[in-house]
Order: C-alpha cells, then structure tokens, then sequence
C-alpha cells in the first residue's frame, strides 16, 4: 500500500485548516480594534474644548471650540473657529509667523502673535478634565 498519498493528504487538510483558523483569528482581532476605535470616538464626540484669547497678557474672551465663528482681536488679528479648530487666519504683523503655526483643538495648544503680543491658548472641555489627578509640570 502507498501510505505517502494518504499523509500528503491529511498534511494538507492539517495545513488548511490552521489557515482558516488563522484568518478567524485575525479577523477577530480587526473586529475587535474597530469596535474599540468607534467607542472611543463616540466617548469623545461631543467634548469640544474652548479657546481663551489674551492682548498684552490681559483677557480678551474665551470662545467654545464647538461653534464656527470668526473673532477679530483688537484691528489687528482674526482667529477663525471652524470644524472643531481655532487658527489664526489674519494678521496685522511683518513676519505672519502666527498664521503659519498649528491649528489648536480640543487637545490644546497656543498661537501667538508677539508684535501684536495676541496669545490663542486652547483649554480642555470642562467635563474632560479630571480634579482629583495631580497634574505634572515637569519632569526631572
């Protein structure tokens, strides 16, 4: 009898069947990272942050991130909120280093424009922010 046809076989079989399963488990895997991302993203749907606006170093106003407006800073600065993000779209400076610098959003961040010494600070919604963790300042 030629037993080496019937052990190809059942190695065949053994190796299909560890490719299905493979791919079950995979797949399993990308099911489970997508359902982690989508609740995530639903948790931080409606946690817009809010901007607060200083000219030379007094408070200008604050403004929620979740509205889309234009604010115009004293003749000199337009801050555009649009889309969850505040950026700086219009300045009264030589150099405009303040319209090239990053969009803030709920996450934080600032814009500042020193010769009109305008500063766009990004704070964290109120319901995001945690009161009984400490908050580290530096690291040493």
């Amino acid at each position: 009898m030629n037993f080496g046809y019937v052990t190809a076989y059942y190695r065949k079989m053994e190796y299909n069947i560890l490719k299905k399963k493979e791919f079950i488990f995979i797949g399993g895997i990308l099911i489970l990272a997508l359902a982690m991302w989508g609740g995530m993203s639903l948790i931080n749907k409606g946690s817009h942050g809010s901007i607060r606006i200083t000219v030379d170093g007094k408070e200008y106003g604050t403004y929620s991130l979740e509205k889309d407006q234009t604010v115009k800073i004293n003749d000199t600065n337009v801050c555009e909120i649009k889309d969850g993000q505040a950026r700086m779209i219009s300045a009264q400076c030589p150099d405009h280093l303040c319209m090239k610098q990053k969009a803030i959003d709920e996450k934080g961040g600032t814009i500042v424009c020193l010769p009109n010494k305008v500063v766009i600070e990004g704070e964290k919604s109120t319901d995001s922010k945690k009161t009984d963790e400490p908050v580290i300042d530096a690291v040493t």
